[in-house]
């Protein structure tokens, strides 16, 4: 009878522990963090103090709660006066625009949306109607343009940049987007005006400082993944083992860069101690 009780306390014990393990790996993927992050430039605008940028990236198609109210409840709570998307708002290997759209479709009511692609839409061979789908819906798509977000008598510029593996057969990942940069950036004062550049890969930020930009959103990383104390990110595409840009802000030169551990996942299914997250932006003179 004794023995009998410790194999059911060892069962119960192992159930339990299997139970608390799915929780926390469900938690992990699903309950989303908000950041944020306070920005303070000579270069803005007064009228643009503590003006709000939500910046979203890498969806991959997943859904927070039934129409996606979980994430939508989130953003509308940040109050933003801009709303940004830098890429992966669906994912090439399991394409399903549905939660995506939704998504979509919620937050240009919020407030105005920019958005750059991200190498998934590029791979999965759909981005001509996805595109065409987001202008209906409201949305700003980037593609090696820019445009001028005005207040009163002042503005800011904001630029965005295709993901380059549209365009690998023709150039280097490096040429591709230094010629994307000379493009978009055509036509901007070169005097102080402040300059937000939206561009789904962080690992070419050097790049993006040569060009006097004020303030990057990028994602892709993934946030490494997994994470751990003291080390960070353990992986990221482009990127490989131990990746240097991965969560949060990062400075070269005078440039700032803010990099989005994204909402999603695409290849790896789990993340760990890397929670899914949104990005409150807050500028200052």
């Amino acid at each position: 009878m004794i023995v009998k009780t410790r194999k059911i306390n060892k069962a119960t014990i192992f159930f339990i522990l299997m139970i608390n393990l799915v929780l926390f790996l469900y938690f992990q993927n699903n309950m989303i963090t908000t950041r944020e992050i306070t920005i303070q430039s000579y270069k803005l605008p007064q009228v643009f103090e503590n003006y709000k940028i939500v910046h979203l990236t890498d969806l991959h198609g997943k859904s927070f709660g039934k129409e996606q109210k979980t994430l939508v409840k989130k953003i509308k709570k940040a109050q933003p006066d801009l709303i940004v998307f830098t890429g992966d708002l669906v994912d090439s290997r399991r394409y399903n625009e549905e939660h995506s759209i939704k998504l979509i479709k919620e937050i240009t009511e919020i407030a105005p949306v920019y958005y750059v692609t991200g190498n998934h839409e590029w791979r999965s061979g759909r981005f001509e109607t996805l595109e065409k789908t987001l202008v209906n819906s409201g949305v700003k798509v980037l593609r090696n343009t820019s445009d001028k977000i005005e207040k009163q008598q002042d503005e800011i510029y904001i630029i965005g940049i295709d993901d380059p593996v549209s365009y690998y057969t023709i150039n280097t990942e490096k040429n591709t987007v230094e010629n994307a940069l000379d493009i978009s950036t055509k036509g901007i004062p070169s005097d102080g005006s402040f300059k937000i550049l939206l561009a789904h890969r962080p690992e070419l930020f050097d790049l993006y400082s040569q060009y006097n930009i004020d303030l990057v959103f990028s994602g892709h990383a993934h946030g490494g993944q997994i994470r751990l104390p003291f080390i960070g990110g353990l992986v990221a595409p482009h990127q490989g083992f131990l990746p240097k840009y991965t969560s949060g802000k990062y400075m070269e030169g005078n440039s700032i860069m803010i990099v989005n551990r994204g909402l999603g996942n695409s290849i790896f299914p789990q993340r760990l101690f890397n929670r899914p997250e949104i990005i409150v932006v807050r500028l200052i003179n």
